[in-house]
């Protein structure tokens, strides 16, 4: 189905007020920007945060765990990996049962860096929330997580 052409500057319109992945991208690039300006005095950034939180495992996790949750590639999971393993916080090592494969884990610093962004994630998190009327929080997570 194809749009006339004088109509079609209103479909621009259209899809500039409706289109639910435009509204989600500027979203997250807006929580991503206060996130990013709440860490900063960490010196980390909210995918390091969600990284770091990633590897707060009782025992290491693989790099497919991982890229899994944070619907990440391996390549970019790689390259933000070591950025943090250069700032020992994070330790990758080979798999004893698979040396091809790796196994993640926090760094005690890294550990310590993460319990000190925390109360900042709590808190900046609570002020988002409240932010919400409708959908409230957990109908918007709800969606999105069905989305994802």
């Amino acid at each position: 189905m194809s749009i006339p052409p004088d109509d079609f500057f209103n479909f621009t319109l259209h899809v500039r007020d409706n289109c639910l992945c435009l509204h989600v991208q500027r979203a997250a690039r807006a929580l991503a920007r206060r996130f990013d300006e709440a860490f900063r005095s960490l010196g980390i950034t909210h995918g390091q945060f969600s990284l770091l939180n990633a590897l707060n495992r009782p025992q290491p996790a693989s790099m497919t765990s991982v890229s899994t949750l944070l619907a990440m590639d391996r390549t970019t999971l790689t390259a933000n990996l070591k950025v943090l393993e250069r700032k020992g916080l994070v330790k990758i090592a080979v798999d004893t049962e698979d040396r091809r494969s790796r196994k993640l884990s926090l760094t005690p610093g890294g550990r310590t860096l993460l319990q000190a962004a925390a109360p900042i994630w709590k808190k900046e998190h609570a002020a988002i929330e409240r932010m919400l009327e409708r959908p409230n929080a957990d109908q918007l997570r709800s969606g999105l997580v069905t989305l994802s």
